[in-house]
């Protein structure tokens, strides 16, 4: 398979039937020179929309009544002429036209409703299509023409690839044929599996039908942590990710700590509008795109910026502009990007992948994984995320967070982590067997259930406590009782008088801690496991108070701080990922910083339906961090460090084991590279 470019645009193009002159304004040269300044080198060009137009002649379906040439013929000749890729879009689950021809297939909901997007034919908006009618075949016949009227494509993106549980005549007649339950909702759900993978199956037959090394990629947004079954149908990953469009900053470092390890290249996806797609006129600042871009190489992608094409078919001169400020930055560093492997000590294992409830699986990640992510992100400890089948081997330290309870099959491959030195990091639940409410580790402390007042208190022990706070601070959520009888505590719990009810409240939220500790401890601190008693990171995740952060942060750092590659002072805004170029014999350390800023407030949205606005999280200004120090430990021999792409040499500084490296000033990010 093509090996990924870095500077991709998805330049998005649905466009209504009622608009006349499409590609009106097409210009090749103009196109050619707006991709040029913007240092692009691949663009996706649509075969068909949402609106279900196809912007080249078909037999298959019909070409857009506004336009009278070939568009994307046009599109893709003026790209390969200055060797800009062109991979090509088509619309999968959503598609207007057909769903007009023939409103038969569209997913039916089980109280006899239309589903997906839009249901109400009086409402603007797409229309949700079932695969398990003969709309697949339709789909099919797309792309097969496609690819032999385009067999210089760079590649195929079909969107929209979702399948509901439907109870439309198909899938109500193929249930009853193939033994599902349609009155019984896990049989639905199955059913609607069973279909999703007829469609990776066809489709992606469908788009190889001419070339088998055709590049695919099907668009869900994001992959699902330990969801293997669909990743031999694609031959690639494209992680959608815009920052202002509801996905917010550390969205993308998150879904990059997992995807990242399935050995498939892969690209972030961020946009150019202000909020999301489908915004016409709509821009971010310059700086937020250089930061974003930033990111995803840091995080071991290619990068990708959505835009979309104004019906005239010329490239907007500003969004060009803006996207050139980004990619410029982005192709030099590209040397030190290429075949990258992360180089993280730790890993969170998904909750979603290894919660022991088969019917968690393939839901949006839990508030545990989410919030261990966030802190580790904001603690600067660079992790990746696993799943079942991913090895423990290359980490030092594994984190459990909040509800993973101990099978037998995991315990045993625990139990040999810790063996060879492995440390664990367990919250909650995590500390339970899957099958009891019994510790699943030798731990030297009594275990009681669950704390039957609540919201409890910690008063944390002084080596753990936040930096501000050294009276009880308030957990909202109830603690597991453990009494430590050996190791180090983390610290008291102080229980509430009594739990909040009619008959007894107090004040306007939580009842207040008594005065004298409950005789139970916040946690426990081993050499090989430092378990904490309550949920912590889920309640970051739902909380995010800087009490509980901190006091997690510390005891992490008593408890691992040594096994870390990476230490730094950066603030807790900045970010900071360690990735090995094993090829080029060097480590590089990706140090970014940035100042985000909550900006707007809820408002409707006038012409809008993909959201009504609501705060959104925006960056203009970079402002620099001063006086930056990072020490790295590794197990080469430093022999070189370079700042890069400028290629300033530091001096090699060994201090208690830890190559130290000190930047004066920080903008945006910096490549620290350690050559050995």
């Amino acid at each position: 398979m093509k090996e990924l470019r870095f500077r991709q645009v998805h330049l998005d193009f649905h466009t209504s039937p009622l608009i006349p002159g499409i590609g009106a304004k097409f210009d090749r040269r103009q196109w050619q020179d707006a991709l040029k300044k913007a240092h692009v080198d691949s663009i996706t060009c649509f075969s068909s929309c949402h609106h279900g137009w196809s912007y080249h002649p078909t037999k298959v379906g019909k070409m857009h009544p506004g336009l009278d040439f070939n568009l994307l013929r046009a599109q893709m000749d003026a790209c390969h002429e200055i060797n800009v890729n062109v991979p090509i879009y088509l619309t999968g689950g959503v598609n207007n036209l057909a769903a007009e021809i023939h409103p038969e297939w569209r997913e039916i909901t089980a109280q006899g409703e239309l589903g997906g997007w839009v249901s109400s034919p009086i409402r603007p908006g797409f229309r949700k299509l079932c695969f398990n009618t003969p709309y697949l075949d339709y789909l099919c016949c797309m792309i097969e023409e496609a690819v032999r009227l385009f067999p210089d494509a760079d590649g195929v993106f079909i969107d929209i690839i979702s399948q509901s549980p439907c109870c439309c005549n198909w899938c109500m007649a193929d249930m009853a044929k193939e033994g599902y339950d349609p009155e019984n909702p896990d049989d639905r759900a199955r059913f609607a599996k069973r279909t999703l993978m007829k469609y990776y199956r066809r489709v992606t037959a469908a788009a190889r039908s001419l070339n088998p090394e055709m590049p695919v990629f099907h668009n869900s947004g994001n992959v699902t942590v330990g969801n293997r079954e669909i990743l031999p149908y694609f031959s690639h990953l494209e992680l959608e990710s815009l920052p202002t469009g509801g996905w917010g900053y550390d969205h993308y470092p998150m879904s990059a700590a997992y995807c990242r390890k399935l050995e498939l290249d892969f690209l972030g996806m961020t946009g150019k509008f202000h909020t999301t797609w489908g915004e016409f006129g709509g821009f971010k600042h310059p700086n937020a795109l250089r930061y974003e871009c930033a990111a995803m190489l840091a995080n071991g992608s290619k990068c990708s910026i959505g835009d979309q094409l104004h019906p005239s078919g010329n490239l907007d001169e500003s969004t060009y502009e803006l996207i050139g400020k980004a990619y410029e930055e982005v192709e030099r560093k590209e040397p030190w990007c290429r075949h990258v492997r992360s180089a993280a000590d730790v890993a969170i294992l998904s909750n979603t992948a290894f919660h022991p409830d088969p019917s968690c699986a393939g839901t949006a990640s839990p508030p545990g994984e989410t919030g261990a992510s966030r802190l580790l992100l904001e603690s600067h400890i660079h992790f990746d995320l696993l799943d079942r089948e991913m090895s423990f081997d290359p980490y030092r330290v594994l984190v459990l967070a909040d509800d993973i309870r101990i099978s037998p099959e995991l315990g045993k491959r625990l139990g040999a982590f810790l063996a060879r030195g492995g440390k664990l990091i367990l919250s909650g639940s995590s500390v339970l067997k899957a099958d009891e409410d019994v510790p699943a580790f030798d731990l030297p402390m009594e275990y009681a259930g669950i704390n039957p007042l609540f919201p409890d208190y910690v008063k944390a022990a002084p080596a753990v406590a936040p930096d501000f706070v050294k009276t009880p601070f308030v957990m909202y959520r109830p603690s597991h009782r453990i009494k430590v009888k050996g190791g180090v505590s983390l610290g008291e719990i102080y229980d509430p008088y009594f739990n909040r009810t009619y008959a007894h409240f107090s004040s306007h939220q939580h009842t207040p801690y008594k005065p004298e500790p409950s005789g139970f401890d916040a946690g426990i601190m081993t050499g090989g496991i430092l378990y904490f008693a309550h949920p912590v990171f889920g309640l970051y995740a739902g909380y995010g108070n800087v009490a509980l952060k901190q006091y997690v942060a510390h005891a992490i750092m008593a408890f691992a701080g040594e096994d870390l590659s990476v230490h730094t002072n950066l603030p807790s805004q900045g970010r900071m990922t360690l990735m090995k170029q094993e090829e080029e014999r060097r480590y590089i350390l990706h140090l970014l910083y940035v100042n985000t800023i909550n900006r707007g407030s809820r408002m409707e949205m006038s012409g809008g339906n993909v959201r009504n606005t609501s705060t959104i999280e925006v960056i203009e200004e970079l402002n620099p961090a001063e006086n930056v120090i990072a020490s790295v430990k590794l197990p080469e021999t430093v022999r070189k460090i370079t700042l890069e792409p400028q290629g300033a040499e530091l001096p090699v500084r060994l201090k208690d084991g830890r190559y130290e490296v000190r930047l004066d000033r920080l903008v945006c990010h910096q490549m620290v590279v350690f050559h050995y």
